[in-house]
């Protein structure tokens, strides 16, 4: 979290896995959901990226940003399905240091309540440095009622994992 003056910031990255998407056959309305919503809770865009579902390309991205000392919180859509191309979580496995499931399981549950869809979700969220890592389904709908249920706790969770927490933990 970045602090300016009295002002605390989350800084986040939106990165989008898809084929279609990237190929210019697909607008990214998922990734435009996350912007929507960080934006409304006052969170930073510090930058956005649509790549295709391909393993090396994904993580050189999330690498780079989680490196960057810039970036809070990488945000993915897409990718954490079961067909053969749906990779994120494979790639944010082999990233993080160590992952946060509870984060996951409360994203999963909120999903349950909307589609059964949401029990073959593979979505990961973990932590790279001082830096959160979370997967997103690629849905506008699917990201709307994941990042909303977590929304709330993403400032704390990077207070705290960056030793920036000050006071007591919020209800």
């Amino acid at each position: 979290m970045k602090i300016t003056g009295d002002d605390r910031i989350v800084t986040y990255a939106v990165l989008t896995s898809s084929d279609t998407g990237s190929a210019g056959k697909r607008r990214d309305t998922s990734g435009d959901a996350v912007v929507e919503m960080m934006d409304a809770a006052g969170h930073k865009l510090v930058e956005r990226v649509m790549l295709p579902d391909d393993f090396d390309q994904l993580s050189q991205q999330i690498d780079s940003w989680c490196g960057s000392g810039s970036v809070d919180v990488v945000l993915t859509t897409g990718g954490t399905g079961l067909s053969s191309r749906d990779v994120m979580p494979e790639v944010t496995r082999s990233l993080i240091d160590f992952e946060i499931p509870g984060m996951a399981e409360a994203m999963r549950a909120e999903s349950l309540k909307v589609t059964k869809m949401a029990m073959i979700s593979r979505a990961v969220t973990g932590v790279r440095g001082s830096t959160l890592v979370m997967n997103l389904p690629g849905s506008t709908g699917g990201v709307r009622d994941n990042l909303g249920v977590v929304l709330t706790v993403i400032e704390h969770a990077i207070e705290v994992l960056q030793d920036r927490q000050t006071g007591s933990h919020p209800v």
